[in-house]
């Protein structure tokens, strides 16, 4: 473990544990146990005091019984003891009961401490990881699955550490102390104890592997509920415009029952647990009543010992008993560590540590015999691609949907590296350059534009902290968005609602175009940005475009194809090839594949 791990935190700074989970990456075999020990490890100094200041605010709950026992036993022989050690009793008593005020408001504030920085840390570091994460991996991971581990798995590692340190170690030195004592007094009852206590622990080894494999259908049941949830909601417009609501109500009635089904037997499971190990604890208590009653009736010990060890037996079968009631939270804490912990191990994430720190970027781009496959597939999506875009230059894509295109564009952005052949940005091959940097030189206007709830101004401005009124107001012009912003009661401070929801298509996709803009970016990506556009929010959207790309380097994936009779060069796909390029007129005149695909586009919008 790194030095970095052992320190504890700083006062106000939120922990990151990727590192943390980085060194287990190596050796995933109990994951869940190495970062639980690890973060013990980081926090001992806050856990030792934690303890200390328990030790003290408890120790009136195991000095009662001794005191108790001395006061019945002085009591009961008036004529060999005085008052005065039976009051001494009681001052002694209510000077440790008295200190708890303040000892038990410091060990709540150290212990509070501790669990909600480990708490926020762990959100913090999966955020980090989440970001830092390649975007193949997002598309692979379902976003209800996800929303799972960061919601609901993050709350259990909080409650497991809550029970782990509020519950767990109390008990754990409530019955060192207890034992201790009663082996002090009387080796004999501590003897019964030794007989009696294992009864309690046989319990957890008769339901251990149930509760594990039940906690486990649950939480997986969970995910893949929260996963079907979030496609529901994401395709509910679709759901009614074909009447197909009872369908989907029935899809998910299957998987809430599965899900009722799984829950109902890890409730069993947890009840049958919990009674069996209350009757085994009071039947316990029972008999060492007897047991104490009959020590006493012989002579062995005094009247007043049998109040002190039934309390202490009781305190250490409660005891036991808490740790019992603790094992499933334990079970659950471990198991949602393990799940976090998927995301957290996971290498698939952009390596960015030295390299390449662009100071500006010209926005030559140049494909040298670039071929791609994906991870998983053996057929290559992109074959012996080649191609050289000078800077300032307009490059058109087309091609039938799969012709590799979009690809292409990912590849440029830097979602994805070339698994042949080279891309060079600026003469540098794109893996040695650190993408975070590249990418604040390029700007992406995707075919659905994505707009988060917040304002116009927000919108446009995402990620941007200083941004003058003045740029904001020129954007505003370039961009077409005077149009309607003007119109909008409140202007720019007009709330968009949830992915823009209250804007038409043409006006979210402008928005978009001056989010592009105000970064002044030097390569820009127009994907079919307007193939979901009718003819006059198109209109307004090609003038923002012809702003946008003015002197930029610019790659256009283009739906209608009438949209790109001015770009430089016009690339056409097939199957992963560029199987012609040229200019509009060089293509035209040469009546290829180009020409086919113009004729067809023409007489689709003839029929609309």
């Amino acid at each position: 473990m790194s030095k970095k791990h052992q320190r504890p935190p700083r006062e106000n700074a939120i922990p990151d544990y990727n590192s943390l989970f980085a060194d287990c990456r190596e050796h995933p075999q109990n994951i869940a146990g190495r970062i639980l020990k690890s973060l013990l490890k980081s926090n001992f100094k806050g856990f030792l005091i934690s303890t200390c200041l328990f030790i003290v605010k408890h120790c009136p709950t195991w000095i009662v019984p001794i005191a108790t026992a001395n006061v019945i036993n002085l009591a009961n022989d008036p004529e060999n003891n005085t008052l005065g050690a039976l009051i001494l009793n009681g001052v002694v008593l209510c000077v440790l009961i008295v200190q708890n005020i303040f000892t038990h408001t410091l060990y709540v504030k150290y212990s509070s401490r501790i669990l909600r920085n480990i708490g926020a840390g762990f959100r913090n570091s999966l955020i980090r990881k989440l970001q830092n994460l390649s975007i193949t991996y997002h598309k692979e991971l379902e976003s209800g699955k996800l929303q799972s581990k960061f919601i609901r798995d993050t709350e259990t590692i909080e409650n497991f550490l809550n029970q782990l340190m509020m519950n767990l170690l109390p008990c754990i030195i409530t019955l060192i102390v207890t034992i201790a004592i009663t082996v002090s007094k009387s080796l004999v009852v501590t003897g019964f104890f030794v007989i009696l206590v294992p009864l309690n622990i046989l319990v957890v080894s008769l339901f251990r592997k149930k509760l594990r494999r039940s906690n486990r259908i649950f939480r997986s049941e969970v995910e893949n509920i929260s996963s079907k949830i979030s496609n529901m909601i994401e395709m509910i417009p679709v759901t009614k415009a074909h009447g197909l609501e009872n369908v989907e109500i029935e899809n998910l009635e299957t998987n809430i029952k599965q899900l009722r089904g799984s829950g109902l037997t890890l409730d069993k499971f947890n009840a049958v647990f919990g009674s069996t190990a209350w009757v085994v604890s009071m039947a316990s208590s029972a008999i060492c009543l007897t047991f104490t009653g009959i020590l006493a009736y012989l002579g062995k010990m005094e009247v007043g010992d049998i109040v002190m060890f039934q309390t202490y037996f009781s305190t250490i079968t409660s005891s036991v008993q808490a740790l019992l009631n603790i094992y499933p939270e334990f079970l659950k804490g471990m198991e949602s560590i393990r799940s976090v912990s998927e995301i957290m191990i996971s290498d698939n994430i952009e390596h960015n540590d030295n390299k390449i720190k662009l100071r500006y970027v010209h926005g030559t781009v140049q494909f040298e015999d670039v071929s791609y496959k994906y991870p998983d597939s053996d057929e290559y999506v992109i074959k012996h691609f080649s191609l050289d875009v000078d800077q300032g230059e307009c490059v058109a894509f087309v091609g039938a949907s799969g012709s590799g295109k979009s690809t292409i564009m990912n590849m440029i952005i830097g979602f994805l590296m070339p698994t042949d052949g080279a891309l060079k940005i600026d003469g540098k091959p794109i893996e040695a350059l650190n993408l975070q940097d590249y990418r604040h030189f390029v700007s992406v206007v995707p075919q659905n534009c994505i707009l988060f709830k917040g304002t116009i101004r927000e919108n446009i401005t995402y990620g941007m902290r200083h941004v003058s009124e003045e740029q904001i107001q020129r954007v505003l012009d370039l961009a077409n968005i005077r149009e309607f912003v003007d119109k909008l009661p409140e202007g720019l401070e007009t709330q968009v609602g949830e992915h823009g929801g209250n804007l038409s298509g043409g006006q979210k996709q402008r928005i978009s175009i001056a989010r592009a803009l105000i970064r002044d970016p030097k390569i820009i990506i127009l994907d079919e940005a307007t193939s979901a556009l009718d003819n006059i929010s198109e209109y307004h959207v090609q003038k923002a475009m012809s702003s946008l790309i003015k002197d930029r380097t610019t790659f256009i994936v283009a739906h209608r194809l009438s949209t790109i009779r001015d770009a430089d060069k016009i690339v056409v796909m097939e199957n992963g090839e560029a199987v012609e390029v040229g200019t509009y007129t060089e293509l035209m005149e040469k009546q290829g594949k180009f020409f086919e695909l113009k004729t067809l586009s023409e007489l689709t919008d003839k029929m609309e």
